[in-house]
């Protein structure tokens, strides 16, 4: 088949772009011809609050990725969207992930569906976003309404998208393995590049910082006194998208200085698994969420998990069988802690992720869209 992707790409850096570009490769290796249009302009710099939106990784290989698309220019809209509808792909595939691409987005979907060829198919990351903002609904309404069918890759953004629309075909895919992110390399090589202690404990916060992914509530179950006796360490592993202050006052405050390791600059691909196979567990103790590409990293490089008990993480990380799943509470993120060391279950959780991480191919994805048609 002739399939089109229409998102974030390279030379945009992080999970949206790994998303698209893995799924690529995926059809790729089925024998299809793909290719993905991604942004000139992704977003205005007053909403992008990192250092940069830019990779300084080289290219992917063998695949065709056109930089195209405004989002910000109705004018850019209609003329990618006529561009893409001439080349009739039987398939055109979009991440949506922020009500604020959706006049873009979806405008570019309408053009296309003038052909009367190509299928519409959305990838849902979310539909109602984690950060509310005026007009939210109405933009995610105009989307919903420009496309086919849709993948939701937890079973809260499937819920979510009845809000919108109850009739349309739609199904439920969990996030794939990312698994382009290195090799599993072992544990004391890792910390070894990374300039920690060889045998401490640790536990890992990978991503971007914002409000909702919960550091606050971790760093606060750090400083509690058992996790002290203990020694346990926290690694914080990504750039800062928002204030870092508050978290910074809470380590001074707390005095964590010395059990703290801070890596606040973005983590490049090629370094990704130093910080995941350095660690004994992954920690996201978010406030809300729907799905993580985090927790598939952590899957990948066989990892055991604490996650909160919000959206669709509970979905798949099964509690006392690959690590825990807790309330949002700093004393419940403490006592899990307590009981990964106390009960020595980091060798029983990581062969138990190395069995369950069978189920997130991207074969399943694949097969996800393929079931519409």
């Amino acid at each position: 088949m002739k399939i089109i992707i229409v998102g974030t790409a390279y030379p945009y850096r992080g999970g949206l772009s790994a998303f698209n570009e893995r799924l690529a490769y995926e059809y790729l290796q089925r024998g299809d011809e793909v290719e993905i249009y991604t942004f000139t302009l992704q977003y205005p710099s007053f909403l992008f609050p990192g250092k940069t939106q830019f990779s300084d990784e080289p290219a992917p290989q063998k695949l065709l990725i056109h930089r195209r698309i405004n989002s910000i220019n109705p004018f850019n809209w209609f003329r990618v969207g006529r561009e893409i509808a001439k080349k009739k792909p039987d398939i055109l595939i979009t991440k949506y992930w922020l009500p604020f691409m959706a006049p873009c987005l979806g405008t570019i979907e309408r053009r296309v569906r003038r052909n009367r060829h190509t299928r519409i198919v959305s990838i849902l990351d979310n539909v109602i976003p984690h950060e509310h903002r005026p007009g939210d609904r109405i933009f995610s309404r105009y989307f919903v309404k420009s496309t086919d069918a849709f993948v939701a890759m937890s079973r809260s953004v499937l819920e979510d998208l009845g809000l919108f629309n109850k009739t349309k075909p739609r199904t439920f895919c969990p996030h794939p393995l990312y698994d382009h992110y290195g090799d599993l390399i072992d544990k004391e090589e890792a910390r070894k590049l990374i300039g920690i202690d060889p045998n401490g404990r640790y536990l890992l916060f990978f991503g971007f910082i914002r409000a909702y992914k919960g550091l606050d509530l971790l760093l606060n179950a750090l400083a509690d006194p058992r996790l002290k006796e203990r020694n346990i360490k926290l690694i914080v592993a990504g750039e800062f998208y928002g204030d870092s202050k508050p978290y910074l006052q809470i380590i001074e405050q707390l005095k964590l200085h010395d059990r703290v390791v801070l890596c606040t600059d973005f983590i490049p691909d090629s370094q990704v698994n130093r910080y995941f196979r350095a660690c004994d567990i992954v920690a996201q103790p978010y406030k809300s969420a729907t799905q993580s590409g985090v927790t598939q990293i952590a899957f990948h490089f066989e990892k055991p998990m604490l996650v909160t008990d919000v959206g669709g993480l509970a979905e798949i990380v099964p509690d006392g069988k690959i690590g825990y799943v807790v309330q949002p509470d700093e004393r419940q993120i403490a006592d899990a802690i307590i009981r990964f060391y106390d009960e020595q279950r980091e060798t029983p959780f990581t062969v138990a992720v190395a069995e369950e991480k069978k189920k997130y191919s991207w074969q399943n994805m694949v097969k996800a869209i393929d079931s519409f048609f």
